[in-house]
């Protein structure tokens, strides 16, 4: 992996983190469904956020650990 690819994975692993992490815990997205008329989604919110959260933290973290293994050699 390339020093520009590895950059460019964390940072979306750590904005999509960021992002999911702040949808989930938060009530964003149900004002927003709800603000726009769709709240008939609000309840299948879960089954998309917290497999999307787990999926960024787990790139974020096989990021890191590639840059550290790569310093180490």
């Amino acid at each position: 992996m390339t020093r520009r690819a590895g950059s460019r994975l964390l940072i979306t692993g750590v904005v999509g983190t960021l992002i999911a992490a702040l949808c989930c815990f938060t009530p964003i997205l149900v004002v927003l469904f709800g603000l726009v008329g769709l709240s008939a989604g609000v309840g299948w919110l879960d089954y998309v956020l917290f497999p999307a959260l787990a999926a960024f933290a787990g790139l974020t973290v096989y990021v890191l650990m590639k840059r550290r293994s790569a310093e180490g050699d």
